[in-house]
């Protein structure tokens, strides 16, 4: 009864998921230099972090955000705030010894790569319009709240399958070693990637006042 439904919103989360963005760049970052364990527990971090947004989604508590301009402007600067202090760690990264095992590369713990996944997620703004627009524009409110909830569970699952599909890549021995050499640099692309990311999202409201 459903299913058409389920399909469009199967298809939206796909084009929006797949588009780059914060959680990308998190979860290649740590893939690469963290090998496949950092990188899967970051996608996973990123895909449990969905619940988030699912959660105040069909609470209705989003829409409350989004009429709040202080309270989403808040919401932006945290993300903001967060994404730089990823970026300036990573920036810092130092050159990896020719000889040193790649599984080693990385500080992260499984707990902490986890949560740099979720707290990326949780804290996005975008993914708050996106889900927002996806509970009032795309899913029908005549549509039974434990059918809503469980779209909630197919885009977590869902979402957390495509970045370990990422992490799988990145955090392939082969294209580690391709990076191996020149590791610190890559870390230091994706930590200004991070923070042009943060400073974008900080600065997103003057520049459309602008």
């Amino acid at each position: 009864m459903y299913l058409n439904e389920f399909l469009l919103v199967a298809l939206v989360h796909l084009l929006a998921v797949i588009s780059p963005g914060p959680d990308f760049a998190v979860v290649i970052r740590n893939s690469v230099s963290g090998g496949h364990r950092v990188g899967l527990y970051t996608a996973v971090g990123v895909g449990t972090g969905i619940f988030v947004h699912v959660a105040y989604s069909l609470l209705g508590i989003g829409l409350i955000v989004s009429q709040s301009v202080w309270l989403f402007n808040l919401m932006k600067l945290l993300a903001a705030a967060y994404l730089i202090y990823i970026g300036v760690r990573a920036l810092r990264a130092q050159p990896v010894s020719a000889d040193q095992p790649l599984t080693t590369a990385s500080q992260l713990s499984a707990r902490q790569a986890f949560i740099q996944g979720f707290i990326t997620n949780g804290l996005n703004p975008k993914a708050t319009l996106f889900f927002l627009s996806l509970f009032t524009v795309v899913i029908s409110h005549d549509t039974p709240l434990p059918v809503q909830a469980g779209y909630g569970v197919y885009l977590a699952f869902a979402t957390g399958a495509w970045f370990c599909l990422v992490a799988m890549l990145f955090s392939r021995d082969a294209v580690r070693r391709a990076f191996n050499r020149l590791g610190h640099w890559f870390d230091r692309l994706m930590g200004g990637v991070l923070i042009g990311l943060g400073l974008h999202l900080a600065l997103s409201q003057w520049l459309k006042r602008g």
